[in-house]
């Protein structure tokens, strides 16, 4: 059995890219493709150039693109060193804002 993957770190909160990934996990690989380009969620469009990339690396391996499905999908929290801010708080103290970053891995495999 093939399996491809494609990962990426993506400027997107772990729990809001977490319900896309639980909604295409399991579905094949077009059928989920085109439930992404109408979901008006905002981990959508990232999640679709994921799968899209994972569906190239397969067609470079050689593999059948109508058998494939998307059998792993996580999501993880991210490394978030550059993007911490800081906000004032009372007495003159302050404490790190930081922003979410997730990193995203999408497995495919071809059924058979």
């Amino acid at each position: 059995m093939l399996s491809k993957a494609s990962a990426m770190f993506s400027r997107i909160s772990p729990r809001k890219a977490r319900m896309i990934a639980d909604l295409v996990r399991g579905r094949d690989a077009a059928e989920a493709i085109q439930l992404l380009q109408f979901t008006e969620k905002a981990g959508a469009p990232v999640l679709r150039k994921i799968i899209e990339s994972a569906v190239a690396n397969a067609r470079q391996g050689g593999a059948d693109v109508d058998a494939l499905f998307v059998s792993k999908a996580t999501v993880d929290k991210g490394p978030n060193k550059f993007n911490r801010r800081w906000r004032p708080r009372a007495m003159g103290r302050a404490t790190r804002v930081t922003k979410g970053i997730s990193h995203i891995v999408i497995e495919l495999d071809e059924r058979k």
